[in-house]
C-alpha cells in the first residue's frame, strides 16, 4: 500500500533519507564503549555506513587497533536508503569515459570496478556474511536518444576493452525479455545484496575482532605531522595515526572537490510478487537515459524501482516531491514491464553525492595530513565503497599506486 501523508510525515527520518527501505534488521545490538578522556588507536574511522564497515573489516583483518565513530545507529544513513544493485557498469558510460580520459585509462577504471564486484562477492563468501548476495547480469536498456548505434559503438568498446556482454537487438530483446527497447547490453558479473545487513554484518565482523563503536559525533578535527585529534560532542577525544572520512556527502568543511554535488533519488518497493510477474533471471535494469530508471527484485520476490534523479539538499522539498516522482517512475516501469503489480508496501528518499566524471572521490584529504575520505559514489556506492577500503588499505601500507590519481579528490574539473 501507499503510505498516506500523515504516514509520510512520521515515517523514519533522517538528515540523508526519509521513507521506509525496505531492508529490515534482525540482528542483535551493538554493543557502544563509552570513550574516556582521551582514547588512542591507530585508525579511526568516522562513519558506521557500508564504507566504514568494509573499512573496519579491512583494518581488523590487517591487525590494526579501530575506533569506529557515528552520531546514528550504524548503516541507517544513506546505505539504509541503497538498492543495493552491486553493478561493475559505471554510471558514465565508457565511451563518454574515454571521451574525457582516453580509451586506455577508461578501460582501465571499467576492469578495475568489475574487479571489485567480483572480490567483493569472494568477500562476503569467504566471511559467510548473511545479505541476500546474489550474482545477478545486468540489462542495459536504450532510451531515449540513445539507442541501436549508442549502444552498439558502447558494447564495441566494452569488447576491445575485454569486457564482457553481449548486444541485443529489439526483436531478440522483445522475444528473450519482453522488453520492448531499440536494443540493450546484456553484462554477466554483477550482484545484488541486502545492503544493511551487509553493513551491518561487516561491522559486527570488525567489533569481534576487537575494534570499538562509539555511538556520538565529531566536532572538531586536528592533525600533525604524527597524529589526528578528534574532539567529539559527548566530551571524549580520539587520537590515531589516521582517521577515515566515510561519512557519504556530510563530510567536515575542510573537504572539498570542485567536481562533486548532491542529488537526490527516489525509490519505491512494490508488494511481493508471484514469481510470473518477475522479468527473465531477474536481472538488474537500467536505462541509457538522464536520469535513469533502475530497477532489481529482492531475496522475497519485490520490485525495487529508482531514478528521477535531482539536485536538491532540501529534505522537505525531498519530501514534498514524492507524489511527483511516484507516479512518473511507477509510469515509466509499468511501460517498460507492465506484468506487475505495482501496489506499493514502501518508499524512500535520498540524497547522495554524484561527480562531473561519474568517478569516486576517494584518496587522501589535500591538506590534512593523515587524513583519507572515500565519497562521491554515483550510482556505484557499495562497489566503490568497496574499492575504496582496498585503496585505503594500500595507503597505510605505503603501497599506492599510480592509478589511485584517477579518483583523486583534488583531480581538476572536467573540460
Amino acid at each position: 500500500m501507499i503510505p498516506t501523508d500523515d504516514q509520510e510525515a512520521s515515517a523514519d527520518k533522517h538528515e540523508l533519507r526519509s521513507g521506509s527501505p525496505p531492508w529490515h534488521i534482525n540482528q542483535a545490538p551493538f554493543h557502544r564503549t563509552p570513550l574516556p578522556s582521551e582514547t588512542r588507536c591507530d585508525v579511526v574511522v568516522i562513519g558506521a555506513g557500508i564504507t566504514g564497515s568494509l573499512a573496519a573489516e579491512a583494518l581488523t583483518r590487517a591487525g590494526k587497533s579501530v575506533i569506529v565513530v557515528d552520531k546514528f545507529m550504524p548503516g541507517r544513513g544513506s546505505t539504509a536508503a541503497s538498492t543495493a544493485m552491486l553493478q561493475w557498469e559505471i554510471d558514465t558510460s565508457l565511451v563518454e569515459l574515454a571521451g574525457l580520459y582516453g580509451a586506455e585509462k577508461a578501460a582501465n577504471i571499467y576492469r578495475r570496478s568489475q574487479a571489485a564486484v567480483t572480490d567483493l562477492g569472494s568477500l562476503v563468501a569467504s566471511l559467510n556474511v548473511a545479505c541476500a548476495y546474489t550474482p545477478r547480469a545486468t540489462l542495459f536498456l536504450g532510451a531515449g536518444e540513445h539507442g541501436y548505434g549508442e549502444l552498439s559503438a558502447e558494447h564495441d568498446m566494452r569488447n576491445r576493452a575485454g569486457l564482457p556482454g553481449a548486444l541485443i537487438e529489439r526483436g531478440p530483446l522483445v522475444d528473450t525479455f519482453a522488453m520492448d527497447r531499440p536494443a540493450a547490453i546484456l553484462s554477466p558479473g554483477s550482484a545484488e545484496a541486502d545492503p544493511l545487513q551487509l553493513s551491518l554484518g561487516l561491522l559486527r565482523i570488525a567489533l569481534e575482532r576487537g575494534a570499538t563503536l562509539v555511538e556520538d559525533e565529531v566536532v572538531a578535527y586536528e592533525w600533525s605531522d604524527h597524529a589526528v585529534h578528534l574532539t567529539l560532542a559527548g566530551g571524549g577525544a580520539i587520537e590515531a595515526a589516521y582517521a577515515v572520512l566515510a561519512t557519504g556527502y556530510a563530510m567536515p568543511s575542510f573537504v572539498t572537490a570542485d567536481i562533486h554535488k548532491t542529488v537526490s533519488s527516489w525509490c519505491l518497493a512494490t508488494r511481493v510478487q508471484p514469481q510470473e510477474n518477475l522479468w527473465r533471471d531477474r536481472v538488474l535494469l537500467w536505462e541509457a537515459s538522464d536520469p535513469y530508471l533502475y530497477s532489481r527484485t529482492t531475496a522475497e520476490g519485490r520490485i525495487l524501482i529508482g531514478g528521477e534523479d535531482q539536485e536538491t539538499k532540501d529534505a522537505d522539498e525531498r519530501d514534498a516531491l514524492m507524489p511527483e516522482k511516484r507516479a512518473r517512475l511507477i509510469a515509466k516501469m509499468s511501460a517498460l514491464w507492465p506484468r506487475a503489480d505495482y501496489t506499493l508496501d514502501t518508499q524512500w528518499t535520498a540524497e547522495f553525492g554524484e561527480t562531473d566524471d561519474g568517478l569516486p572521490l576517494i584518496g587522501r584529504v589535500p591538506g590534512a595530513k593523515r587524513f583519507f575520505a572515500a565519497y562521491g559514489y554515483g550510482g556505484n556506492g557499495i562497489t566503490f565503497s568497496y574499492m575504496a577500503s582496498r585503496m585505503l588499505m594500500a595507503c597505510l601500507a605505503g603501497e599506492e599506486r599510480p592509478w589511485f590519481d584517477d579518483f583523486a579528490l583534488d583531480r581538476p574539473p572536467v573540460g
